[in-house]
Parts: C-alpha cells; sequence; structure tokens
C-alpha cells in the first residue's frame, strides 16, 4: 500500500466518536435562539416598528424606509447581545452557493476611535461586484455596480459571530442575478393566480402559499481518505474506482442502525440547525453505504430554500469537527445510488386549506381535483422546461439510472386519483374520493392500519403523494429554487389561463361548479400524455414517452435550449418571473458552468491518469517481467513457457489498458483544445459533452481494470471498499 494511501486508512481505522456537548435544555428553549424571529423583534422593537414590520411580511408588502433605521437599530443590539461582531448581505449568486461580503459594525467617532454602527441604509441595501459572479455576459468585467437588498420575508441568522441579512442581488441595470429574485417573483406569480382560482370556492382566500419539504440526501468520507483522493478534493466525486465486492447490494445499509461516529455528527448538526431555526426532524441511513439523509418539517418555500442552503453549508462545518468531508455530488461513488434533495411541493391558503388535499365534500374535492389537474396541465406543457431545471453537469450521472428518476419528466397520480381522472374525462361529474382506508392484517397486536390513497413511485420524477406532489428529480447539490422557479411560475400561468376561461364561461351564464368541471375536464384530457403510473426506469416507457411527444432529451447541454423555446419564454415574460434577457443570460451561466465542471474533471482525470496510475502500473508490470526473466531462467523451455503463462497474459493485458489510457488522455486532450477554440457558449458545452466526456468514461473503464491487476499494497489511491465504510 502506497504511505499516503496506508496513512490515510489508518487514520480513519483510529477514528472514534466525537463527543458532542448536547444542551441540557430541550430543543424547544434553544430553537431559533440565534435568529431574529418574530419573538426577538417583538422584545428588540419599538411596538410600532414591529407591527409595520409584521404587517408587510403578512401582506408581502415593502417596508416603509422610513423604518428601517429603528429595525437596523434593534437588529443589530440583538446580534451585539447575542456575540455577533460583523453584518453581511447573504444571497444567492448563480453558482449553486451563497455570497456573502463581511463588515465590522464600526465607524470612525471623530475622536481617533470608532463607535458600534448599522443603520437602516446599511440594511436595506448594499453594494456586491456584480462582474465577478456568473452573470451570462449582462455585466463586463468593468462594469460591477450591483446591489443586493433585504428579503424581510427571511428572517436574519447569526452565523459564526456574522449577522446574515438574506437579501437579493441585482445588476445595475435591474436583471436578477441571483435565485431568490426570480424565486420570489415565482411565488408572487403562483400567489395571485392560485388566489384567484382558490376565491371561485372560497372568497375569504386572501392569499395562496407554496410549501417545501426537501429531502437532502448525502455522503460522508473520512477526512483522511478524502484527502488522499485529489478527484474527490478537486471535484466531489471519484473519476475512477472499481466498486466494492460489498456495496448496497444486500440492502442492508438503508434505515439501519447508524454508525456512532455518524451519529455523533448527526446531533451536532440537529443542535446547530434548530439554533438557527432550520427544522431538521428526520434523519437515516440511505441505500448506499456512507450515504445518509436529512429532512425538515416543511415551510414557506422561500425560507425553506434559504433553510436548506445554510444548512448545507453548516454541515460542511460540522463534518470538519467531526473528520468527515460531506458529499453533496449527485453520483460521488460508481455503481451505488447517488444522492437526490427531493423537494416536496405544495400550495395552501391563508384559510389553512391544502389545495392538494381531498376533502370531505364534492364542492372541497372539486377544488382539490382542479389544482391537481392544473398542475398536470403545466407539468405536460412545459415539461421540457422543468428537466432543464433539474439538470446540471453533475446531475447528470445520476438521471436515468436504475436508482433515479428518468430523464424524462412524466407524472404519477396513484390508482384512486386516476380512476377519478377517468370518470371526469367520461363525463361522470360524481367527485367521489376515498381517504385513508383500514388494512387488516391478521395479528391481533397490531391495530388496523390505515393506508393512503395513493401508493409511492420511486421512478416517478414527479409523483402526486396524498397532499403534495414530490419533484424526485432534483440533485442534491442543487439550489432548489431552480425546480421552484420553473415549477411554480409553470403553475401560475395555467391557473391564470384556467381562470379565464372560466370567467368566460360565466359571463356565458354557466353555472360556477359546472364551468370549473368542464375547464377541468378539458385540461385533463389535454395533459394525458403526461400521466404515467408505470415503471419509468423501463426501455418500453422511454420508447412510450417519445410516442406521447414528451421531451426526451439526454444531452445536458441540449435540456437547457427548453429555457429559449418561444412557449418558455412567453411563459416567464407573462407571469413577470424572467425577462428575455435574463433568460438569455442564464443559459450562457448554464452552459458555461457545464463546460467548466466538465473541463476540470478531465483535466484532475489526465493528471491522475498520468502521474498517479502509469507510473505504479508501470512499476508493478517491471516486477511481473522481472519474475518473468527469472522464472524463464530457472525453467528453461516448455516447463518455463507453462509456469508463467499468467505473469505473461498479466503483463500483456496491463500493456493493453496502459496504451488505451496514454492514447484516450491525448484524444481527451485534444478533444478540449478544439472544444476551447468555440466561441459559442452552447456549442462548446455540446463538444465538451460529445467529445470529452466519452473519453473519460473510456479511461476510466480501463484504469478501474488495472486497479484490479496491480499489486493492492502499490495502488496510490484509496480504494472503494475503504472509502465506502465508516470504521
Amino acid at each position: 500500500m502506497s504511505d499516503l494511501r496506508f496513512k490515510a486508512v489508518e487514520e480513519a481505522m483510529a477514528r472514534k466518536a466525537v463527543h458532542v456537548d448536547i444542551p441540557a435544555q430541550r430543543p424547544e428553549t434553544y430553537y431559533g435562539s440565534l435568529v431574529f424571529n418574530r419573538q426577538k423583534m417583538f422584545e428588540y422593537l419599538p411596538k410600532h416598528t414591529y407591527d409595520a414590520l409584521v404587517k408587510a411580511i403578512d401582506m408581502k408588502e415593502p417596508l416603509p424606509r422610513d423604518l428601517a433605521d429603528s429595525v437596523a437599530a434593534g437588529m443589530k443590539r440583538w446580534a451585539i447581545d447575542n456575540g455577533a461582531r460583523h453584518y453581511t448581505h447573504w444571497f444567492h449568486p448563480l453558482t449553486d452557493g451563497t455570497a456573502e461580503k463581511h463588515d465590522a459594525f464600526i465607524e470612525h467617532d471623530g475622536k481617533g476611535g470608532v463607535v458600534e454602527e448599522f443603520n437602516g441604509k446599511l440594511l436595506v441595501q448594499q453594494e456586491p461586484d456584480a462582474s465577478s459572479f456568473p452573470n451570462g455576459g449582462i455585466r463586463n468585467t468593468f462594469e460591477a455596480r450591483g446591489y443586493s437588498a433585504w428579503d424581510i420575508s427571511s428572517p436574519a441568522f447569526i452565523l459564526d459571530q456574522t449577522l446574515c441579512i438574506p437579501t437579493i442581488f441585482i445588476s445595475y441595470t435591474g436583471e436578477s442575478l441571483d435565485y431568490k429574485t426570480p424565486l420570489l417573483r415565482a411565488l408572487n406569480a403562483v400567489d395571485r393566480a392560485g388566489t384567484k382560482v382558490a376565491q371561485l370556492f372560497d372568497p375569504e382566500v386572501k392569499h395562496v402559499c407554496s410549501y417545501l419539504g426537501w429531502e437532502q440526501e448525502y455522503f460522508l468520507v473520512d477526512e483522511a481518505l478524502f484527502a488522499a483522493r485529489p478527484d474527490l478534493v478537486l471535484t466531489g466525486r471519484t473519476l475512477m474506482g472499481h466498486e466494492s465486492a460489498k456495496n448496497q447490494q444486500l440492502e442492508d445499509h438503508y434505515f439501519g442502525s447508524i454508525p456512532k461516529r455518524v451519529e455523533a455528527f448527526m446531533l451536532d448538526l440537529e443542535i446547530e440547525a434548530h439554533r438557527l431555526g432550520i427544522p431538521a426532524k428526520t434523519r437515516h441511513n440511505e441505500v448506499a453505504p456512507n450515504q445518509f439523509e436529512l429532512a425538515p418539517v416543511f415551510e414557506e418555500a422561500n425560507l425553506a430554500n434559504d433553510h436548506n442552503l445554510l444548512l448545507m453549508s453548516l454541515m460542511t462545518e460540522v463534518g470538519r469537527r467531526h473528520n468527515f468531508r460531506v458529499l453533496f455530488h449527485e453520483k460521488p461513488f460508481a455503481g451505488i445510488n447517488g444522492s437526490g434533495k427531493h423537494n416536496n411541493w405544495s400550495l395552501g391558503t391563508d384559510t389553512g386549506t391544502l389545495l392538494f388535499a381531498p376533502g370531505k365534500t364534492p364542492a372541497e374535492n372539486l377544488q382539490f381535483v382542479t389544482f391537481v389537474a392544473n398542475t398536470m396541465a403545466a407539468v405536460h406543457r412545459h415539461n421540457g422546461l422543468l428537466k432543464a431545471s433539474i439538470a446540471s453537469a453533475t446531475n447528470a450521472h445520476r438521471l436515468g439510472a436504475n436508482e433515479a428518476p428518468p430523464a424524462i419528466i412524466s407524472v404519477f397520480a396513484g390508482r384512486q386519483l386516476s380512476d377519478l381522472f377517468t370518470h371526469i374525462v367520461n363525463g361522470d361529474d360524481t367527485l367521489d374520493f376515498a381517504g385513508k382506508e383500514g388494512v387488516k392484517i391478521g395479528v391481533h397486536q397490531i391495530p388496523e392500519i390505515m393506508v393512503d390513497n395513493t401508493d409511492r413511485n420511486r421512478t416517478s420524477p414527479f409523483a402526486f403523494t396524498g397532499n403534495r406532489f414530490e419533484f424526485r428529480a432534483v440533485g442534491s447539490s442543487a439550489n432548489c429554487a431552480s425546480a421552484l422557479i420553473a415549477l411554480n411560475a409553470a403553475v401560475a400561468d395555467q391557473l391564470e389561463t384556467f381562470y379565464g376561461k372560466v370567467q368566460k364561461r360565466l359571463a356565458a351564464g354557466e353555472e360556477l361548479n359546472h364551468a370549473i368541471l368542464a375547464e377541468v375536464r378539458e385540461i385533463l384530457i389535454e395533459s394525458q400524455n403526461i400521466h404515467f403510473d408505470g415503471n419509468g426506469y423501463s426501455d418500453e416507457w422511454k420508447e412510450e414517452a417519445a410516442r406521447r411527444g414528451l421531451d426526451c432529451e439526454t444531452s445536458v447541454p441540449k435540456i437547457f435550449d427548453a429555457y429559449l423555446r418561444p412557449e418558455s419564454v412567453e411563459m416567464f415574460s407573462r407571469t413577470g418571473v424572467f425577462s428575455s434577457v435574463e433568460l438569455e443570460a442564464r443559459n450562457e451561466v448554464k452552459w458555461e458552468m457545464y463546460t467548466k465542471k466538465v473541463q476540470i474533471e478531465s483535466r484532475v482525470l489526465g493528471d491522475l491518469a498520468l502521474n498517479h496510475v502509469l507510473p505504479v502500473a508501470t512499476r508493478y508490470q517491471s516486477l511481473l517481467v522481472d519474475n518473468l526473466v527469472k522464472l524463464r531462467t530457472l525453467f528453461p523451455g516448455e516447463q518455463g513457457k507453462h509456469i508463467s503463462a499468467g505473469d505473461l497474459d498479466s503483463i500483456e493485458h496491463m500493456a493493453e489498458h496502459m496504451t488505451e489510457i496514454r492514447n484516450e488522455v491525448e484524444k481527451m486532450t485534444q478533444a478540449r483544445k478544439e472544444a476551447n477554440r468555440i466561441k459559442s457558449e452552447r456549442e462548446k458545452a455540446i463538444a465538451y459533452h460529445d467529445n470529452v466526456v466519452p473519453c473519460m468514461e473510456t479511461i476510466r473503464y480501463h484504469i478501474d481494470k488495472l486497479e484490479l491487476m496491480v499489486d493492492n499494497e502499490m495502488w496510490p489511491l484509496p480504494k472503494y471498499r475503504e472509502l465506502l465504510f465508516i470504521r
């Protein structure tokens, strides 16, 4: 074993669970202690300021600027009382991560000293450098001005002695350069449109809110082993590595007993999350070894997304304390399951009604069917766009495999809902939808089990699961906002169309319920091709989906084209979510990010192949050759040939693999050079996908074969059997 690998494995085996200082109080006593929530607002703000701020948040209105100084003063006092020394505008640039610039609470006092200062101007608006973040050509390098602006709907929090203020980020010319701005626009759009439709059933409804419950999957790797794998360090995934003899095939890791080291990490993480107001609730082992999941209680979508990004940052920090590295890459290891971030999405009214939950009366069921049918219609009309919203260079390794949703967007409805749709389409106006049913299993000690009205379909990328839809195709490293923007905007646009058609029927004298049901019937017929309850992994479904006219493109750079199709541009324009300029810029960023990620991976792989793998393989091959010569000297003639046949075969096979690696690395390097000369970001990304990625796959194949042939003690990198089983 190489010295570096031996040391890494030895350190990993010596790890013990880190002691976690568990607070003596129960979680409710410290939950949200580092968040400027309503309790803290009430305590630190004047009464009239508190009332105005709460009203602005609840009514989704801007805070009067003359109150900003009062809010800033109270927020500063609270932050300093809790140990904060700096403040920052915390925003989401187009990098899938977060950004922050820290400023101290100090200004000159005019007497040679400083005073702690923070006013409304600093709270409401700041000026980051707009040219240094991905912007798709909206800003030139010499045009640096951009603005961050306070999002009052997401509370400020303290992280590592810094007051973090959630903000949007826009260019000097007004275009969004972040994820939060279009997300808020999309949420406003679905609020406006959804409220109109909801008021057809209940005139008291004032707002419709979008909710999100994400499920964050991730891998843990021992830090010493991580550091000994340059591919993990630089790309987040293993670019080579033969699968372990034992991985997930026994299905013994899923929901299994959590290793003590991992449990200590999870507990520490939960305590930190709860202090920051992140409602972490569920934790468990996932399917693959070293893979785990964390899920929170549902929250309003904008806040939930902020919390997910904050949690990912928190997980990285807490993981380091426990000598772990957290991997968010969608496919860090070949041959085992990758990681997703299922987005459980729902809509509800300010009157407390869940719009995707079946009711107890025909009227309530009509509202339920109306919102479900409109969602299906939106997904049908924009299925290519929704796929583009979750596509990336990293998620491409996961989509379409037998562990993740296929690269085709379809909607799973379940037996009961599908039967109801069939009755409606066939002209039956009876809206009976059974709730949970009891099932007796014949064991006296076990009470009757209540069974949901839908099963789950893990092969469906967009599944109805009882009172919500589960968008399963979102990748584990992604910013949830990307999917939520497309989904909420598409549904908002569809609801606006639906409302307009119902109003026309009402103007023509139709009765309300009849008009609504007639339009529901129409959209169910129009969107029936998106409805699929079968096995999304099957080849038959791929053929059937193509016949149905669904988007079956698998090339990520070409999938991004969906953003710029006329129907997408028009939809985003109608809903006010994106201008055509913003869409074009974002696609430039998407193509550029795809190219850069593949480019980095190919460079790392080339370096590892030429400077790590081949030298070791050559050295081991020389040992075999030396041994072969000695055997034939010791046993001349036919006997020597027979004895040394195995070594000869190994030498020849190794030579074949090594030659292929050298040739493919040269071919890959040349393909990269040719692609880099292409001016169009789209065409460059396509060239990387078509010409560079296949070389990488071939190189990996031959390296993985060599791993099985080279002496284990000589192999330079930690192997899967060492990486995947926490000790």
